[in-house]
């Protein structure tokens, strides 16, 4: 494995990517990762693989706080994961770029729609999570928990991927800067929504909303029975890499 690249954020945070680059002017694939992830996944490698394969330019990156790059997980939100994002795909690849979003990664690749249009050119989403800090952390928690996020301002969930998620007030109110799922969220380009339907962290009911929201003319919604929300048996990464081809098909 080659050591990961680096670039300076005008914010001063620093970034860790791996950029693997093809000949030929075809769409960029770029993966996202999810809420305390990291580039080394499971998804993200199988993709930088397949890619390499297909004759395709590949991007994965680490956010702020995130695996190789700099600051402190608790440091950060989503309008400072959704600066990162925007500012890599500007500084470190150009042309059409079909964005693959994983849980949190799903809502940031959403917000790079907004943020810069004329670059997207497809989407693909696994168990996207938009607005999760809203209406999941928010409004699961109890009023002792709401009260410890006030006095303390940070309170500590546990998680099934090992050490307990350490949740921040800052989090959860610039969540509120960055909610898609109260409006209409315009796809004008190829997108395909993947979900499992045993996934217990993003609720089936996320996705189904989601569609609803999306307008486009060329929206489908997958479910996959059985899968669950880490979407990376070999099942579930065939149907991932057939979605981004489905988007290429349809270009």
């Amino acid at each position: 494995m080659t050591d990961a690249s680096r670039i300076a954020t005008p914010q001063g945070r620093t970034l860790a990517y791996h950029l693997t680059e093809a000949a030929g002017d075809r769409p960029t694939v770029v993966f996202l990762g999810g809420f305390n992830s990291d580039m080394g996944g499971t998804k993200a490698v199988f993709l930088e693989e397949w890619c390499a394969g297909q004759g395709l330019s590949f991007l994965r990156f680490d956010y702020s706080g995130h695996g190789e790059s700099s600051e402190a997980f608790t440091d950060g939100c989503i309008g400072d994961w959704a600066e990162d994002a925007e500012f890599i795909l500007s500084e470190v690849t150009s042309g059409p770029l079909i964005l693959v979003g994983s849980s949190m990664g799903g809502w940031i690749s959403l917000l790079m729609t907004r943020r810069m249009p004329e670059r997207i050119a497809g989407l693909v989403t696994i168990a996207a999570a938009p607005d999760f800090t809203e209406d999941s952390m928010w409004a699961g928690f109890t009023e002792a928990q709401r009260l410890a996020l006030e006095m303390v301002e940070q309170v500590a969930l546990p998680s099934e991927y090992g050490e307990p998620y350490v949740i921040t007030k800052r989090l959860i109110e610039d969540g509120r800067n960055h909610l898609l799922l109260r409006d209409p969220v315009p796809l004008p380009f190829p997108v395909r929504f993947l979900h499992g339907t045993a996934d217990a962290d993003v609720e089936l009911s996320v996705a189904l909303r989601l569609m609803e929201r999306a307008e486009g003319a060329d929206i489908h919604l997958r479910l996959v029975k059985g899968a669950d929300h880490r979407f990376s048996t070999p099942e579930c990464l065939a149907l991932i890499s057939g979605a981004i081809e489905e988007v290429l098909a349809a270009l």
